[in-house]
């Protein structure tokens, strides 16, 4: 029934088979990939026309996850799949962009390519085998796809490079770096780093560039048994409208983008557009010498000639800057008063307000996932709203760019966190976008880290970013620092490097065009370094190191440690003596499992006595350690005192003075402050207490001036029995003796000993 073809081979110490022919044989391509217990589904299919009126390339990558593949239900009312993770946007983005600029120039063909996540073995994460199943799907469609790719993640740890670490490698890993490419050059690079050179970086990408050559082997060979027939696509050649439009207005063109103000720019640019259209498209009654579709792609065909020309020959950029020269920045701490930490930093015309707020662990974000449920104590949301390049849009909702986006920079970020035990705060940031023209993630990189230092986050190093972009034309190239967002739109790549002065932590490469090689990446790095650099000086001005103290309006945060022992006697019976203590000191309490208690109240009053509370749980008493306690009952005998949070001890009557008291009630009452010293503490954990001996205004523990009591064998039996001795009052000079057994009743027996000495 079936035709089945395969391909396998051994990588990274692991089987990777790729085969077709048995599952979803309808799609234009599909293949399953098997990498270790992980398996992928990739399917291609594409329209075999254009929609009238295309103008751009339709190109949708959906990548999702299946609960079953790890063994999972999801959770949820409906239990059943909903909307995408975060997770799988982002794999949708990464497999996207090395594929994109691979399709042949001028195909507007729909293309959709779906990855279905379907066994997942929680060593071997399906995002790299999703990326190489989508090449292979495309490769064996027939679609007009100048592939295939080949894709690696590359780990690092103890200066070697480990290429496809497993989850639990990765954890202990310095560098976690997704990369594609073709045979012959670099398409895509994402990443999260530690702080490391440029040199160990480039040596990252280059490693699994040649790691992924077997694998681009193997869906050649596979593609030679089962490959479907090239579609029969010729791109348009606009070459001849190319030329009548730069004849017609290149001279305006090339004006309009020596103009350095942005909205300016645009607007001499439409009087070009118009001015041309109005010449060579004509109207619907007087139809010029192109339709309006080829002139569209015409146009921007001639505005990337004007300023792609302009830049390689004369080394200017659109707004008069060299090609290294970073825009003006001007950045400022606490933008906003009741924050607990803001900055506002403009770079140029790209301009971002970023807040951080801490809060406890209670706001940790819980993320559901193929591996189980995780916490995560540090977010960052980017928004971009339609304002922010002078346009109306429709608001609502977090679309895949802005998702993106802000993972990128919390990747940059995360890298100099404190450890989560020496700040135990959850962070959030948010980065809201109010203009923009170029590298908005980077803006957010900037000020984000600066919201953070404001807000009194102990970060390691202060953190800066860069978008590097590419004119290629041959073997010439220009590399430009701080890129414009019309040097993205008409350039060859946007190469993103975040980093501190010790080191590059995040770094993000897209292409337009068919790779690029070491050279250009080489001279990209260290011209980012230096912008990097630029940058961080810049932010110094508005902020140096990170505030000594949490802002004024954020909680505050105490962690202490108890035995684990102690933490049934902290939360009690159903949780009743840990809601006591919130009730009562307002302080918010959590304890984990390993017995770390965080104390949080934006009132350090409210975090001191819920402190002493759980250490008077937790803390056993000394004999012979002087105590402040509350008088909790009054009995004929004494007085209980609270001395310990939950702990209570009698302070007999004969303890209260040296001189004889009638009745407790003329000494303390309830809820009197007192000092105590712990006289004894016996086999069943209850405790004598004294009064006589402590100076009640100093808590100075005083000398004992009372003199000892007879012995007890030289007073002889009273009444002629055998009771208890002479003082019917008991045994002041030593331990009680144990009445489990019911007692003497010649001496009044059980009926008088207080209920807390019972067992």
């Amino acid at each position: 029934m079936f035709d089945k073809k395969s391909v396998s081979l051994e990588w990274a110490g692991r089987t990777l088979t790729i085969e077709t022919g048995q599952v979803a044989r309808q799609a234009d391509g599909a293949v399953m990939v098997t990498y270790g217990d992980t398996k992928v589904l990739a399917t291609a299919c594409f329209a075999k026309s254009a929609k009238p009126g295309q103008d751009f390339f339709p190109l949708t990558v959906n990548y999702m996850e299946k609960y079953y593949a790890s063994g999972r239900i999801p959770g949820g009312f409906f239990k059943r799949e909903g909307r995408p993770t975060e997770k799988e946007t982002l794999t949708s983005r990464l497999i996207d962009r090395p594929i994109r600029p691979l399709f042949v120039k001028g195909f507007k063909n729909e293309v959709q390519v779906v990855l279905t996540a379907m066994s997942y073995d929680l060593e071997n994460d399906p995002d790299v085998i999703g990326m190489i199943g989508a090449s292979a799907a495309l490769v064996l469609s027939g679609a007009p796809f100048m592939g295939p790719i080949g894709a690696a993640r590359v780990g690092y740890k103890d200066g070697e490079y480990i290429i496809n670490p497993t989850i639990e490698e990765l954890e202990e890993s310095e560098l976690d770096l997704v990369m594609a490419g073709t045979a012959d050059a670099v398409m895509m690079v994402e990443s999260e780093a530690y702080e490391l050179s440029e040199e160990v970086m480039l040596g990252a990408v280059m490693a699994g560039h040649e790691s992924i050559q077997p694998v681009i082997d193997a869906i050649i060979d596979l593609a030679e048994q089962a490959a479907k027939e090239p579609f029969d696509f010729e791109a348009e050649d606009h070459s001849a409208e190319l030329e009548k439009i730069q004849k017609l207005v290149g001279a305006d063109l090339s004006a309009a983008y020596s103009m350095t103000e942005k909205l300016e720019r645009q607007a001499a640019v439409g009087e070009a557009r118009e001015k041309a259209k109005a010449a060579l498209v004509g109207t619907e009654e007087e139809p010029g010498e192109m339709s309006g579709e080829t002139f569209k792609s015409a146009f921007k065909e001639a505005e990337a000639s004007v300023v792609r020309g302009d830049i390689l020959k004369t080394g200017k950029r659109i707004d008069g800057r060299s090609l290294d020269q970073v825009r003006p920045i001007e950045a400022i701490a606490s933008f906003l008063p009741r924050t607990h930490g803001s900055s506002l930093f403009t770079r140029g015309e790209t301009q971002a307000i970023c807040v951080a707020t801490l809060g406890t662990s209670d706001d940790e974000q819980f993320i559901d996932g193929l591996d189980g449920t995780s916490k995560s104590k540090f977010m960052l949301h980017y928004n971009f709203p339609p304002y922010s390049v002078g346009e109306t849009g429709r608001m609502g909702g977090t679309n895949r760019r802005e998702t993106g986006h802000g993972k990128l920079a919390w990747r940059a970020l995360q890298a100099v966190l404190p450890k989560h035990e020496e700040f135990p705060y959850t962070i959030r940031l948010v980065s809201e976008i109010t203009e923009s023209n170029g590298s908005s993630s980077m803006a957010t990189v900037c000020g984000g880290c600066l919201s953070m230092m404001d807000a009194g986050v102990p970060i390691e190093r202060p953190v800066s970013g860069i978008a590097m972009g590419l004119i290629l034309e041959g073997d010439d190239f220009a590399v430009l620092s701080d890129i414009l967002g019309d040097e993205d739109h008409l350039g060859d790549m946007d190469f993103k490097v975040a980093g501190s002065e010790s080191g590059i932590t995040s770094l993000q490469m897209d292409i337009k065009v068919a790779g690029i090689t070491q050279e250009i990446m080489t001279k990209a790095l260290e011209q980012a370094k230096a912008g990097r650099a630029h940058i961080l000086g810049e932010m110094t001005k508005a902020l140096g190191s990170a505030r000594t103290g949490v802002s004024k309006h954020a909680p505050r945060i105490e962690t202490m440690q108890i035995d684990k022992s102690k933490i049934r006697d902290v939360i009690g019976t159903g949780g009743k003596v840990i809601r006591e203590i919130v009730a009562e000191t307002g302080a918010k309490v959590d304890i984990d499992d390993e017995g770390v208690i965080k104390i949080s109240s934006s009132n350090s009053d409210e975090i001191e006595a819920a402190r002493k509370w759980i250490e008077g749980i937790v803390e056993e008493a000394e004999v012979g350690k002087v105590y402040t306690g509350k008088v909790v009952n009054i009995v004929d005998f004494g007085a209980f005192v609270n001395f310990m949070g939950g702990k209570d001890g009698l302070v007999h009557v004969s303890e209260m003075k040296n001189e004889r008291v009638e009745k407790p009630t003329d000494v303390v009452s309830e809820g009197q402050e007192v000092k105590v010293k712990v006289l004894e503490i016996d086999n069943r954990g209850k405790v004598r207490l004294s009064m006589r001996v402590v100076d009640q205004e100093t808590g100075e523990e005083l000398e004992d001036t009372r003199p000892p009591r007879e012995p007890r064998g030289d007073r002889g039996p009273r009444g002629g029995g055998g009771g208890r001795g002479g003082d019917r009052r008991g045994g002041r000079g030593g331990p009680r003796r144990d009445r489990d057994g019911g007692g003497n009743k010649d001496g009044g027996g059980e009926a008088h000993v207080p209920d807390f000495l019972k067992d």
